[in-house]
């Protein structure tokens, strides 16, 4: 996600869905870390827990919270593009365990049963597993958990790391998306958001 700009496609599709004032936009990102640094109740696959987990969560509840206070929000969409780096570190056996925890600890923190949430698969950079050993588990992770619940949904990256990235450099498959790829990307998560919000009518 940190190469991905929401006011260049997701931003204003939501301002054009709900009006200027109506949606409130907050990313976070930092490019290349675990899910351990989100979900607070991470352990290896060894059943270890790290000294540290969920500072970049905190870091994001540290924006959101300003932005939401004393206003009453109809829905909640949470999107997420990750995995590269458990892929990497063959923690995929505790990959959807995490999605899980995650989606949970944010639920209860803002005291919502009904957000919804976005995933970006995994893109088609190593489908062989040869860098990153668990690529295909987390992909698949990822459609499961997205298809496990109505107020879940997925999208595909396959397509978007092919052509010229940021730098004018030419790519194939490469781990990130092009300048267009991303955003395209903003586009498909802002479809998916808004089809999910749709669909899911305010239940708190």
């Amino acid at each position: 996600m940190h190469g991905h700009r929401p006011e260049e496609a997701f931003a204003p599709a939501m301002k054009v869905a709900f009006g200027e004032d109506k949606a409130i936009v907050i990313q976070d990102a930092m490019g290349g870390q675990p899910i351990q640094r989100w979900w607070k109740g991470w352990k290896s696959p060894e059943a270890e827990k790290p000294k540290q987990t969920g500072d970049l969560y905190d870091r994001l509840m540290g924006k959101v919270m300003p932005e939401i206070k004393g206003k009453t929000l109809n829905s909640v969409t949470f999107i997420w593009m990750q995995g590269e780096r458990d892929a990497k570190m063959q923690w995929g056996e505790v990959y959807e365990a995490s999605l899980n925890g995650l989606y949970d600890q944010l639920s209860r923190d803002l005291g919502r049963s009904d957000i919804n949430f976005v995933i970006g698969r995994l893109s088609d950079f190593d489908l062989k597993n040869r860098r990153y050993p668990h690529w295909t588990m987390v992909r698949k992770i990822q459609v499961k958990l997205a298809e496990s619940n109505p107020r879940f949904g997925w999208v595909n990256t396959d397509d978007l790391n092919d052509g010229v990235n940021r730098k004018g450099k030419k790519i194939q498959n490469d781990l990130h998306y092009s300048a267009e790829g991303y955003k395209i990307l903003g586009k498909r998560f802002a479809e998916s958001a808004l089809k999910l919000i749709k669909q899911n009518p305010k239940s708190r």
